[in-house]
């Protein structure tokens, strides 16, 4: 049986091989070391070149926000390791490597080493914003690890006493550079932390390259700023200097100088704050007085016949009021009682008498009913409107 054969476009298949690649893991961040060829800075701010060794070359291409963090200038002829991702640019047919950083060679090494840890340590949470410590704002003494000699402990010097002369200094000269540096900022440290002798630590040197610096990107001084009780600012080389010190430490400085001046706050515009509030305090203790002075004024000093009067005023208003009540609440009475006195009269046998009536009553009070109520010989009294007439039973 004949096999089929199957045609697909350009298109097609440079797109099939991109997404195999894509597909491999190992070729997205992936590091390659080579030589510059062919280098091209384009004017959109891309980059091109090609990366050779003896036997081989691969394209490459650097996109303008990754190439303006480059910390170099790269050019022809210069080694360098580049980390990125291999991919297929689908229109010209050609596989390549996408560059997202470029270092140069000679500091390749040290550099991963950099990355290794940094990414170690961000992991087990060393850098984490809510582990770190507040620098305390008025620090009565600072210590220092540095090198004795050089300009930043003169500039850490300079700068906290000028700012603020009542904080003490206190040095501890370590190795900040070379064999037994590492060990040395490890023992000041620690030393600080045993003796509980300053409020805050600045760790730190002046500027130089990779290697100067690499002492405060060892893991042993970034532990040791951890477990550090005291705050640490970091002061390790200029300004684009960063090391794993600044990452673990409470506050990164980005020179000594800076420091210095981060520890401790200014006396000069301490003393314009102490003024300003001096100000503020006096003139609400003066408007005080002033209102309790005029309020004892209108209580005190005031015409006594004005008081009495006034009282007297309110006395009368008090007397006219009760009398008033006492007037209607008599009325209320008087009206209540002739409402009682018109039912009573309504209801005395004296109203039944005028009507033409009389009233037969025996000695005791009893009042005669029927006819069976009296007896031949019996003594009664008839009481009429105008009188009484006393009467015998004849029958």
């Amino acid at each position: 049986m004949e096999e089929q054969q199957i045609i697909g476009t350009v298109s097609r298949v440079n797109n099939y091989i991109k997404r195999l690649l894509d597909s491999k893991s190992v070729l997205v961040n992936l590091w390659v070391k080579g030589e510059i060829s062919n280098y091209k800075r384009h004017s959109s701010g891309h980059i091109y070149l090609t990366l050779k060794d003896e036997t081989s070359v691969l394209k490459a291409v650097m996109f303008r926000g990754a190439a303006a963090g480059l910390a170099f200038s790269p050019s022809d002829g210069m080694k360098v390791i580049a980390r990125g991702r291999v991919s297929v640019y689908e229109a010209g047919g050609a596989y390549q490597l996408y560059i997202e950083e470029m270092i140069p060679d000679g500091v390749g090494t040290l550099y991963l080493e950099f990355e290794r840890l940094k990414k170690q340590l961000a992991s087990e949470g060393l850098f984490d914003e809510q582990v770190k410590k507040p620098i305390p704002r008025y620090p009565n003494r600072i210590g220092v690890v540095t090198a004795p000699t050089g300009a930043a402990v003169r500039d850490i010097i300079n700068v906290a006493t000028r700012r603020f002369p009542l904080a003490e200094i206190i040095i501890y000269p370590a190795l900040v550079q070379g064999v037994g540096a590492k060990e040395s900022v490890v023992k000041a440290i620690e030393y600080f932390n045993r003796t509980n002798s300053v409020d805050t630590l600045i760790v730190g040197r002046g500027g130089g390259s990779i290697e100067d610096l690499w002492a405060f990107n060892e893991e042993c001084v970034a532990r040791a700023i951890f477990a550090s009780n005291i705050p640490v600012i970091s002061a390790v080389g200029h300004e684009t200097d960063f090391t794993i010190a600044d990452y673990v430490a409470d506050l990164r400085a980005p020179t000594p100088s800076a420091a210095a001046e981060v520890s401790v706050p200014s006396s000069i515009e301490l003393s314009r704050l102490i003024s300003i509030y001096d100000a503020r305090i006096h003139g609400a203790a003066e408007t005080k007085i002033e209102n309790l002075r005029l309020r004892l004024k209108q209580l005190v000093l005031k015409d006594p016949q004005d008081k009495i009067n006034e009282l007297s005023q309110r006395l009368d208003m008090r007397v006219e009021h009760m009398g008033n009540v006492y007037k209607l609440k008599l009325s209320e009475n008087g009206r209540k009682l002739g409402e009682l006195s018109g039912k009573l009269d309504a209801l005395s046998p004296l109203k039944t008498l005028t009507r033409g009536y009389s009233i037969p009553i025996k000695s005791d009070g009893t009042v005669l009913r029927s006819v069976a109520d009296f007896g031949s010989g019996d003594e009664f009294t008839l009481k009429l409107r105008d009188g009484d007439v006393e009467c015998v039973v004849i029958e």
